[in-house]
């Protein structure tokens, strides 16, 4: 059984989305209550899943709780897997296993009915730790993406010449993301366009940064894109300019698509790259080092093919869909007897 209780669209909830379908796919039996999202919901049910929708309010939300709890009582699972803060505090108690997964450095005040926490980096792993999870109730289990292609996005869609070095940006609109950073470094790679796909409270914010640098021209902004793969085939490099990441899917997502990948060196890149073998690293907040990374991903040829080729080795041996459902199956495996 899975609960997620997450906004329409972020990184969690679309490895939710894939982390579901990838149990339906493998033969897990499971049901699954989120938030009734129609584009979520529909997705769902079009892998063959039945997702039942709820609103999981706050403390009063009774039709929650007690349809949580009809639902455990009809299904008798023997695990339960919820995602994030609330979802986790809705979980009702039951005869199961329930295992919370973490996406971030989260307050564990929520968790406290956990049996386990899965964190997705082996630095939230030490941060549960370090918090006084026991090495037995805490455990590494990361993301996987979809590594299927795509035909690439049209250039003209959004006026980009097909000579100019493209470099693509994914991510909510947020300040955490450093789409500020990122702009002020294109603005400084001449020719460059830069594609920043996502949707937030900062939009206008950073078409103003764009407009007063004067790269109003070289800068689109492409909305929320379910798509990505075809954004990542259009691009020359993936810039991650992220002032905190967890983990970075979207690093993933780049590798394997085999796009070159420049990252701020927050925790998440700055524990899955090794410089300048599948990726290079710029400090956080520096736009002029960043800048210049991306000027020597497209002047030198064999650091790119070098940096495409690591990553997406990276990804093949830790990443891809069938390590990581094999991954939860045997930590299933593990835990269970130990209820």
């Amino acid at each position: 059984m899975q609960l997620m209780a997450g906004a329409a669209h972020g990184g969690a909830e679309a490895f939710f989305d894939r982390l579901a379908i990838a149990f339906h796919r493998a033969g897990v039996e499971q049901v699954i209550a989120v938030r009734p999202h129609e584009e979520r919901m529909a997705k769902l049910r079009a892998a063959g899943l039945h997702p039942k929708g709820l609103r999981f309010g706050r403390h009063f939300d009774l039709k929650t709780w007690w349809t949580l709890r009809r639902m455990v009582k009809r299904f008798r699972p023997d695990i339960v897997l919820t995602w994030m803060n609330r979802a986790t505090a809705a979980c009702p108690a039951g005869d199961f296993v329930h295992v919370a997964r973490l996406g971030g450095y989260y307050d564990l005040r929520h968790y406290r009915g956990a049996d386990h926490l899965v964190g997705n980096t082996r630095d939230i792993v030490a941060y549960l730790r370090r918090k006084g999870v026991p090495a037995d109730r805490s455990h590494y289990v990361p993301n996987f993406v979809d590594a299927t292609p795509l035909p690439a996005e049209p250039r003209a869609r959004w006026g980009t010449p097909e000579d100019a070095p493209l470099i693509l940006g994914l991510g909510r609109l947020h300040p955490n993301k450093g789409f500020d950073v990122l702009i002020r470094a294109v603005a400084q790679v001449p020719r460059a366009h830069l594609w920043i796909a996502g949707v937030g409270s900062l939009e206008d914010d950073l078409r103003e940064l764009a407009r007063s640098l004067g790269v109003t021209d070289r800068v689109s902004f492409l909305g929320w894109r379910a798509d990505v793969a075809a954004l990542y085939a259009a691009a020359d490099v993936f810039v991650c300019s992220s002032r905190h990441e967890p983990l970075g899917n979207i690093v993933l997502e780049a590798w394997a698509h085999r796009v070159p990948v420049v990252a701020a060196a927050s925790q998440g890149p700055s524990e899955l790259i090794a410089h300048g073998v599948n990726g290079l690293l710029v400090p956080v907040d520096n736009d002029t080092a960043m800048a210049a990374s991306i000027e020597t991903v497209l002047r030198e040829t064999r650091l790119r093919e070098t940096m495409v080729a690591g990553g997406r080795a990276t990804y093949e041996g830790h990443f891809t869909e069938a390590a990581v459902v094999r991954a939860y199956a045997d930590l299933f495996a593990r835990i269970l007897p130990n209820r």
